[in-house]
């Protein structure tokens, strides 16, 4: 009996959710990872900008194996003290008072402030969330129901009720869709699946103001652009640094460098009066005893590691470094000046390249960006598709000059080739 590839073992076993790129990764240093025939890739996607310290760092690997061989799960019927400083550590980063739940995912995380919006509206009969055009907020049934993309919904009807959709950036259709059922407002301040797209400090303030006026809350979802990835802990603060406070924050991705770990934090705001008229005390408690829950969510192990991913972060220097090699990157783009390339967006290591139409190939008919990320990584290159033309660039926030002059020599010499239909 033969020994079955990986990709046969993947065709036979594993069930087809994904459009998996022809690859077969074995092994992962810093801001590179191997094939299984050895060919090396430089790895600016990092998991989908989960990795935020690079593959394998050192003190992750180091905090993994201690906990391990210490205390790895416990109900969380019981306290464990890692969890205790880690919600500490969060708190303190936003640096607005409340408090914050584990779980094990970004779309987990985006389930509780559904849960959160409907348990505040309740008195009142709200309970509808607002989002955004090109937005992705993960999937479950609740997820693909908040996201605004028909494409994730199809064969899913009927969905979950109380979403409503308005186009990314545009006060006057936010506002125009505010009703009596409103409860919250969702938005990612940097759109990640949609494209790279960032709110502008004028919408998140109008956004602010429109949730003061009419007593809703305002969530953001900075599952993909949080936690260091725009060069500041927040990501809506690389936008507007003051004068916008939300109300609740999702998290999931880089706050474990790849251990499943996902969080949201709420704010200490009065959460209203009960049908009784009876005061329920700050936002942060309205999810009590038996309202909301998870098995696995902050377990002493995964804690750990996200205490030292936090705390790697900042003895590293790392928000700066995401800000200086974030600039180096994009100014070195802009000035190529590539028929390819129709604009660069994003902030610190939270980059997307849109592509002009690329001359076709009769090989390849793919989307622009489909192809694009192809194209690199033939050339050894790793990087993460966005829509149709965009693609992705989420490299460790540990990235030195050296990686960064490498992805610009390989990006310019594809980007150059491509407007080459023989190449």
């Amino acid at each position: 009996m033969t020994t079955p590839t990986t990709t046969e073992l993947f065709r036979d076993f594993v069930m087809p959710t994904y459009g998996r790129f022809d690859l077969e990764l074995v092994r992962g240093e810093g801001t590179r990872v191997w094939d299984e025939t050895g060919k090396e890739y430089l790895d600016f996607g990092a998991g989908i900008a989960v990795c935020s310290l690079g593959h394998c760092h050192p003190a992750v690997t180091k905090a993994i194996a201690d906990q391990a061989a210490t205390l790895i799960h416990i109900s969380n019927l019981y306290r464990n003290r890692s969890q205790g400083e880690l919600a500490r550590r969060i708190v303190e980063i936003v640096g607005l008072g409340g408090k914050v739940f584990f779980c094990n995912s970004g779309a987990e995380a985006n389930e509780g402030l559904y849960k959160l919006a409907r348990k505040f509206g309740a008195p009142t009969g709200r309970y509808e969330i607002i989002t955004f055009a090109n937005s992705f907020h993960g999937r479950t049934l609740g997820g693909i129901s908040a996201t605004a993309q028909e494409k994730v919904k199809i064969g899913f009807a009927p969905l979950v009720e109380g979403f409503k959709h308005v186009p990314f950036n545009d006060l006057a259709a936010l506002e125009a869709a505010i009703a009596p059922t409103t409860a919250a407002i969702l938005l990612e301040p940097i759109q990640g699946e949609g494209g790279i797209n960032p709110a502008t400090a004028e919408f998140l303030r109008g956004v602010r103001a429109l949730c003061d006026r009419h007593n809703l809350l305002l969530f953001f979802d900075e599952i993909q652009c949080g936690l260091g990835r725009t060069g500041d802990w927040c990501a809506w603060r690389s936008i507007v640094s003051q004068g916008v406070e939300p109300d609740a924050v999702s998290w999931a991705k880089g706050i474990a460098n790849g251990y499943p770990l996902g969080a949201f934090w709420v704010a200490e705001r009065d959460a209203g009066l009960d049908d009784e008229g009876t005061d329920r005390g700050p936002l942060c408690n309205l999810l009590g005893p038996g309202t909301h829950g998870t098995t696995y969510g902050g377990s002493p192990l995964c804690s750990m590691v996200g205490l030292t991913v936090l705390s790697t972060i900042e003895q590293e220097r790392l928000l700066e470094n995401a800000r200086k090699m974030g600039f180096y990157l994009r100014s070195s783009l802009e000035s190529l000046n590539l028929a390819a390339i129709r604009q660069v967006k994003g902030i610190g290591l939270m980059l997307g390249i849109e592509l002009n139409d690329l001359p076709a190939k009769e090989s390849d008919s793919s989307t622009p960006a489909l192809r694009m990320t192809k194209e690199l990584m033939r050339e050894g290159m790793l990087v993460i598709p966005s829509g149709e033309r965009t693609i992705r660039l989420l490299p460790p926030l540990n990235i030195i000059k050296a990686d960064a002059d490498e992805a610009l020599s390989i990006l310019n010499a594809c980007l150059r080739a491509s407007a080459d239909p023989e190449s």
